[in-house]
């Protein structure tokens, strides 16, 4: 323990000459002190040796803490993490999930953990809010503009700030990196702050955020009532099966994977037996369970597609229908955002009527579907969007209905893909996990596009069994899909083109 105690002490001078060499600016202590608009520094203190959620060891940064207040009732906490050493001149932020409430330290790839690793300087926010829930929204309208978009916006202005103060130099490129609920904030930044990044990463967003909300409370409400209904484990197994063995031979490579689900017309009737579920037929009624899960619902008011999941993403579901995070989502936003009654039940819910209150009531502050990306694209900034074809707990067709109405606001999908690509991955549940290769490297592809002009024309993604790589695959940009060149193994990228369908 001795031993130790002197290595530490003396490597500790080495390490903090190397802070002080890094930051050409103000100290990180001095930082403490940074005068910003409305907000205040907590906390400016040097991280030696911190550990991960994970157990991943954290480098060695500066860490900021502040307080955002831009309007009365705002209380945004931020962190931002500065690189003791190697900072690699840029920025990038990270998102959250769900209802947020907390900052995202060292949750997988979209996080400051691994920001910092990359030598980013790197920060989060909690949106303005503590817990994963939105009973912070009755009578607090300004706190639902913070969760919305604000809270985002103005951690990006403080963090660069501070970023400039201490290394004397604005970031080179800045970038957001975030899933799910961070998805959301990225396609909203993109729509609402074209000049706060170069760069956005944007995986399986919730872009529409009500729709998502009513389609899993109203699968819910059907099911609560009718438990004969409900599709058990074993019964999305055989609706799961015969799904894949309807639909996965389309794209010519009968691999397991349904390559595009649109072309999948898969028809749960034709599963429904007299009797109760067993074997490979299921009940009429939980025949009609599927369907609705899968069915495109209207807004009767805007006459927009309210879309469900998608053929393939059966074992993801619940005995309630979609994923418990997604019901869960869903109480919260009818309960406390569209009606303000925390008594609000599902059994209250009502499709034709609630649809079209829920999108009022949010008037654009937490959904992300206006189409016009002109502003980000015209400053130079690109857009990387992927989605799982296999998630089922936020729709893939939320992804392509928005990029096509990008296509159509722009004039054609040759002004938009210098700009913003889409990949659409087979087999891929929720941001990560599935049958499907889910693992690769959008930051990367980023980079290289934003500072090389390098536009990603494939990602190769991989899928592991107990940590062994067992199949790799392209992900193309959207329309165009993975062909097999029908040579080669299914197994491996090298054998699949992209190309039209």
């Amino acid at each position: 323990m001795r031993f130790l105690r002197a290595s530490l002490a003396a490597m500790l001078p080495a390490v903090l000459l190397a802070i002080q060499t890094q930051a050409a600016g103000q100290s990180c202590e001095q930082l403490a002190s940074l005068a910003l608009p409305n907000a205040t520094i907590t906390e400016a203190r040097i991280v030696l040796d911190a550990v991960g959620p994970n157990k991943q060891p954290v480098p060695a940064h500066c860490r900021v803490a502040a307080t955002l207040k831009p309007s009365a009732d705002s209380d945004i906490k931020i962190e931002v993490w500065l690189p003791a050493a190697n900072w690699n001149g840029k920025f990038l932020a990270v998102g959250n999930g769900a209802f947020n409430g907390t900052l995202n330290f060292g949750v997988g790839d979209a996080s400051m953990t691994a920001a910092l690793t990359r030598g980013y300087a790197t920060s989060s926010t909690d949106t303005g809010h503590t817990g994963n829930t939105a009973s912070w929204a009755i009578g607090h309208p300004e706190k639902v503009v913070d969760f919305g978009y604000r809270a985002v916006h103005e951690m990006t202005v403080a963090a660069k700030r501070i970023v400039t103060a201490h290394y004397d130099q604005a970031p080179k490129f800045s970038y957001w990196n975030g899933c799910s609920a961070g998805g959301r904030q990225g396609m909203k930044a993109a729509q609402r702050f074209p000049e706060d990044f170069n760069g956005i990463i944007a995986g399986a967003p919730g872009l529409d955020w009500t729709s998502r909300a009513a389609r899993a409370v109203q699968v819910e409400k059907v099911l609560q009532s009718n438990e004969s209904a409900r599709l058990l484990q074993a019964d999305r197994q055989v609706l799961h099966t015969a799904v894949v063995n309807a639909c996965d031979a389309l794209d010519g490579a009968k691999d397991g994977l349904i390559e595009n689900p649109q072309r999948c017309e898969f028809d749960p009737k034709v599963l429904a037996c007299g009797g109760s579920a067993g074997g490979a037929c299921l009940q009429p009624s939980q025949a009609d369970t599927a369907k609705l899960m899968y069915s495109n619902e209207i807004n009767p008011k805007t006459r927009r597609a309210i879309a469900g999941l998608a053929p393939g993403s059966e074992l993801g579901w619940t005995d309630l229908g979609w994923t418990a995070s997604a019901r869960d989502t869903g109480l919260e936003q009818f309960r406390f955002i569209v009606f303000g009654d925390p008594a609000w039940t599902v059994s209250k819910f009502n499709f034709a009527t609630d649809i079209v209150r829920a999108e009022e009531v949010d008037a654009n502050i937490i959904n992300a579907l206006d189409p016009n990306l002109k502003p980000f694209i015209d400053r130079g900034g690109k857009l990387i969007q992927y989605h799982g074809w296999s998630d089922p707990q936020i729709s893939p067709y939320n992804s392509t209905q928005y990029y096509q109405r990008v296509v159509d606001a722009m004039g054609g999908a040759s002004k938009v893909n210098g700009s913003y690509r889409l990949f659409m991955a087979p087999g891929m549940g929720h941001c990560r996990g599935g049958e499907g290769p889910d693992t690769f490297d959008p930051v990367a592809a980023l980079e290289q596009w934003v500072e090389q002009g390098r536009a990603p024309d494939r990602i190769i993604a991989s899928h592991a069994t107990k940590g062994v790589v067992d199949r790799t695959r392209p992900l193309c940009p959207y329309p165009q899909v993975a062909s097999y060149t029908g040579k080669g193994s299914l197994d491996d990228a090298a054998s699949f083109v992209c190309k039209a369908p």
